[in-house]
């Protein structure tokens, strides 16, 4: 893991006169999992937009691909969002769409090399096995559960085999038994396509079975980082509050 896929240096944005990311440095390696811990209003979606470029910082640097986005034009900007995966909180499916569907739209409307139905079909019938859900492949989103919809959901990212997936917060409004089985399905994903990944979560269970390594986001920078077991051991109580 020694190629650097995303790689963010003194990052700060502000809206008028709150700061909302201060001096935030990150560096995300191919193959690994990166999970942001933080309170509601730390600036966690904030980040995240800044990096996918849907919100322009203020200063810093974001480095994808060892490119710097400020300085790429709108084409550059779209080849790699092409190799980057989103998995929103509900899976934002298209309730008029079958699951198939679903899935076969950001084929239809990309610019990526796959034009025969029959390679379409299968693509999406190799993504939806990888994620459990082969059967319900021409179900409507109203026939499926919040965990079926999240499952769609990452199906409808990696069909465009993205290098860099964010999920942001994968396991909101789950029981635990279904949480915990799309917390081992973000590991299966990391193993099988060798992705490297930012999950913004509140679930400790979680962030233990995905992390390989765990950022505190607290007031708009990186309070504190290690892995699960350093931090969960950690004697600063801001840090050990977030393991209890």
């Amino acid at each position: 893991m020694n190629d650097i896929m995303l790689n963010i240096k003194d990052l700060s944005k502000s809206f008028g006169n709150t700061r909302v990311l201060r001096n935030v440095n990150l560096s995300l390696k191919k193959g690994e999992n990166i999970v942001i811990l933080g309170k509601s209003g730390s600036g966690k979606s904030v980040l995240m937009k800044c990096i996918v470029g849907l919100i322009e910082h203020d200063s810093g640097i974001i480095e994808v691909f060892n490119k710097d986005i400020s300085t790429l034009n709108n084409d550059e900007r779209y080849s790699i969002r092409k190799n980057i995966g989103y998995l929103f909180q509900g899976g934002a499916l298209y309730d008029s769409m079958t699951v198939r569907e679903n899935i076969e739209f950001p084929i239809k409307r990309s610019r990526f090399e796959i034009n025969a139905q029959r390679d379409i079909d299968s693509r999406v019938e190799e993504v939806l096995e990888n994620v459990g859900l082969l059967d319900a492949i021409e179900k409507m989103p109203s026939e499926l559960s919040g965990g079926m919809k999240k499952r769609v959901g990452l199906a409808r990212t990696l069909i465009l085999q993205p290098e860099i997936i964010f999920y942001d917060e994968p396991t909101t409004g789950l029981d635990p038994v279904t949480s915990g089985e799309i917390s081992e399905l973000i590991i299966k994903i990391q193993q099988k396509y060798n992705t490297s990944s930012i999950i913004v979560t509140y679930n400790i269970k979680c962030a233990r079975l995905t992390a390989n390594e765990i950022k505190i986001l607290r007031d708009g920078y990186f309070y504190a980082e290690g892995s699960f077991k350093e931090l969960k051991n950690s004697k600063d109580k801001e840090v050990n509050a977030y393991f209890k």
